[in-house]
């Protein structure tokens, strides 16, 4: 078996701005802090304030704001914008659900430099309210919501529906800050305004559609604490890959660029294969070839005459042309079939020393003898790449449970593959631990044929020479961004198309893309 090393965590560069961090690891970093010599009031005043200078920015001194704080933390923040909003003319009503009395810490601080009155945080708090201030629980919360306080959930969504903006402090209550689930209920928010980093919670669905926009908000907790933190997730984007995209040099050939080759199925399914090659290509591969059954040479050849195709009738043939020299990146399921032949071809697959991709059929035929399959891919000399969507990850990995982020993660350490769990959220997860999660896909990606063209993107960086979890990121990110110009009503042939003005816009600018995320 071969041991993978832990790779470093994402604690360099700019991916510091991309860390995801837990309820546990926020905690951690709020004690570092905090045991650095920064007060926790000075914490929370500061995130108030950010909270405050949020609301005022967009809305005129005299608009009727409803704050609704919680017995703990959450709620010492949601104090402090009340009292900042009133100062500054906002007509305030501060609710407070559970007692003053037992208010402890800073909270307690919170709630004594409040000098308005302190009412219930009951339905009627947010009656006539213009802006709704959610401070109940944020991120930390760890059971579902019941009685008074998912009636009062229950009330602010309803206002929302009738006009309020609702602006949530950290993450909506009702929100797990580190898996996005809901507990119980939760606030569906504008806009959620977070400290330091983001969580969880904030990318993966359902928390991602209840956060709306969010805001990432300094309090004053320096980034040296991650050092102690070692955080293992982040959000993908090139903030964390920046540096491994691969550079058009002025001396590149094909070969130099890599060579990628697609195994194709039989002729009717001949067009996922084609999907894929052609991706490859659009993603930077410099020669691809489609390795197909006779019959299907032609319809291959016809679709794009920059393909190679090569006859390849049987297993022996698949496998000539995997020995070739130059060959960088397979691709290998996107309509292969499911008999017995293509499992061999497979399996034969799995023992190249290239980049390989594995989707589709090759995973169906990798459950039905999964343990043989993990065991061949943990004994590679590389990291392979399995992209499955939710159906096939149930059948691939039937004793993976928790979150998305957690599934995707046990899946890799078993596998000792990169594991793709695709979705809206997409987690791509190394067997070293470190996870990723993608926030750029637009809903029109969900189509016939998408998930070929993401394996195609995949294999174009691996045929580049990216790393293979860096040139998986790359894909998944890429395949988004490619949805995104091909707009509403796309089709996967419209998404290989859409890469090349994906290609030509570049990668986003540094400065200051961190601090917002739109929901889809």
């Amino acid at each position: 078996m071969t041991e993978h090393p832990a790779a470093p965590p994402f604690a360099e560069g700019d991916a510091l701005r991309a860390l995801l961090l837990t309820p546990a690891e926020m905690g951690e970093a709020d004690r570092l802090a905090i045991a650095g010599g920064v007060p926790g009031t000075t914490l929370m005043e500061n995130a108030g304030y950010a909270v405050a200078d949020d609301i005022a920015a967009r809305h005129p001194q005299g608009t009727r704001v409803a704050i609704a704080c919680g017995p703990g933390n959450n709620g010492g923040d949601g104090f402090v914008v009340a009292r900042v909003l009133a100062q500054r003319g906002f007509v305030v009503r501060c609710g407070l659900l559970g007692e003053r009395a037992a208010l402890k810490g800073d909270a307690a601080w919170a709630v004594g430099r409040w000098k308005g009155p302190l009412e219930p945080a009951e339905p009627d708090l947010v009656r006539d309210a213009v802006v709704i201030v959610d401070a109940l629980f944020g991120a930390g919360l760890a059971r579902p919501l019941d009685g008074a306080a998912a009636a009062l959930v229950a009330a602010i969504n309803d206002a929302r529906r009738a006009g309020a903006k609702v602006v949530a402090v950290d993450l909506p209550s009702g929100i797990d800050g580190a898996t996005g689930a809901v507990l119980g209920t939760a606030i569906k928010a504008d806009r959620s305004i977070t400290f330091f980093r983001r969580k969880p919670g904030h990318v993966l669905m359902p928390g991602r559609a209840h956060a709306g926009l969010v805001r990432v908000a300094d309090i004053g907790i320096p980034d040296q604490v991650l050092e102690r933190i070692a955080p293992r997730a982040a959000a993908n984007g090139p903030d964390v890959w920046r540096s491994l995209w691969p550079a058009a040099e002025a001396g590149l050939h094909k070969y130099t660029r890599g060579a990628a080759l697609v195994v194709s199925g039989p002729v009717e399914a001949s067009g996922a294969a084609r999907l894929a090659a052609s991706a490859a290509l659009r993603a930077g591969a410099g020669i691809v070839t489609v390795a197909a059954p006779t019959a299907a040479v032609p319809v291959v050849a016809a679709y794009r005459a920059a393909f190679v195709v090569k006859p390849a009738d049987d297993e022996g043939a698949v496998a000539a042309l995997f020995d070739e020299p130059r060959l960088r990146a397979v691709v290998i399921g996107p309509g292969l079939g499911v008999s017995g032949d293509e499992a061999a071809l497979v399996r034969r697959a799995i023992g190249l020393p290239v980049g390989l991709v594995l989707d589709a059929d090759a995973l169906t035929l990798m459950a039905r003898g999964r343990q043989t399959a993990f065991r061949a891919l943990r004994a590679r000399g590389t990291m392979a790449v399995l992209t499955p969507h939710e159906g096939e990850f149930a059948r691939l990995f039937p004793d993976a449970v928790g979150s998305k982020l957690e599934r995707a993660r046990m899946a890799a350490a078993e596998s000792g593959a990169i594991v793709v769990l695709k979705g809206p959220d997409t987690v791509i997860a190394a067997p070293d631990g470190r996870a990723l999660i993608n926030e750029n896909a637009p809903p029109h990606l969900a189509t016939a044929g998408s998930g070929d063209v993401l394996a195609g993107i995949i294999a174009g960086f691996l045929a580049r020479g990216v790393p293979p979890f860096e040139a998986t990121a790359m894909g998944v990110w890429l395949h988004g961004e490619a949805g995104t110009h091909a707009g509403p009503g796309a089709i996967a042939d419209d998404l290989v198309e859409a890469l090349r003005p994906a290609l030509a816009a570049g990668l986003p600018d540094a400065d200051g893309q961190a601090a917002w995320r739109r929901a889809p």
